[in-house]
């Protein structure tokens, strides 16, 4: 990958495997929308960003400092996915899969984000998911332009009460949102702490979190603490490896790219319906 600086743009030329709807729109993140012309706007470590395709090229609207300290990282871009298309390409199924996903990439979200995001996307769709999220932004983050907010902070959570956070319409959602955001604030939850554990680990920790189950807790590791060999199941995925898998399956197969072996897996069957 190689990058340069054309006013206010950053450019990316020379880059494999990242296609912007594909990793935005593959249910890892629920911050991201594209306009009517494919450009994708969105909020990130308190950071708003425009990104658009042009060609091979992929252009972002940041300055050089920004781009260096906060958006090469977050879209892991010194991660070579070609090379990890190759090795999780174990079986004919997986070659499709994988090529079919080619250009998502797993995201490093910052990790209370991911954490609160995932606690409302129980049981819930992802236009739902937007919404809510949105509204909880615009409603408790601090404003970085008009009409963009940054993710709320846990400490901007810990001190409100469920009638604080009854206009997001979150259900029974909101106590474990409080809940979750009291456990990070009063340190019975490190979050930079689980980073650095194995992921069993650190699964094991987050399910301690009220309403947070081992889906939750999976989607957190891959997504929020960037373990790439965790393996998240939900009712797409127990679907996808009855018809194309052996009942004796094990994920280990793809180690140490579990994660991203499963997000190709999620997104085939997603889009083709098991075809």
């Amino acid at each position: 990958m190689n990058y340069t600086v054309n006013g206010e743009y950053v450019v990316l030329s020379d880059v494999t495997d990242f296609s912007l709807p594909a990793t935005f729109e593959c249910g890892q993140c629920f911050r991201w929308n594209a306009d009517e012309n494919g450009v994708y706007h969105g909020v990130a470590y308190g950071r708003a960003l425009e990104i658009k395709s042009n060609g091979d090229d992929i252009l972002l609207k940041t300055t050089e400092l920004d781009f260096l300290d906060v958006w090469k990282d977050y879209f892991d871009l010194d991660t070579d996915y070609t090379k990890i298309r190759r090795h999780v390409s174990v079986n004919g199924h997986m070659e499709k899969a994988a090529e079919f996903g080619a250009g998502i990439r797993i995201l490093r979200q910052e990790k209370w984000e991911a954490l609160c995001s995932f606690i409302i996307s129980q049981c819930n769709n992802i236009p739902r998911i937007k919404k809510i999220v949105e509204t909880f932004c615009a409603l408790f983050g601090a404003e970085i332009s008009d009409g963009l907010y940054a993710f709320p902070t846990a400490e901007a959570i810990a001190g409100l009460t469920e009638t604080d956070l009854a206009p997001l319409r979150a259900g029974y959602r909101t106590h474990y949102i409080m809940e979750a955001a009291r456990a990070v604030v009063y340190g019975i939850i490190d979050l930079n702490g689980l980073a650095g554990l194995p992921p069993e680990a650190a699964i094991k920790a987050l399910q301690t979190l009220p309403g947070v189950g081992l889906k939750v807790s999976s989607c957190m590791a891959l997504y929020g603490l960037h373990h790439l060999d965790v393996f998240p199941v939900d009712v797409w995925m127990k679907k996808a490896l009855a018809l194309h898998f052996d009942c004796d399956f094990d994920p280990k197969v793809f180690s140490p790219y579990a994660g991203v072996a499963q997000q190709y897996i999620f997104n085939f069957e997603r889009n083709n319906n098991g075809k």
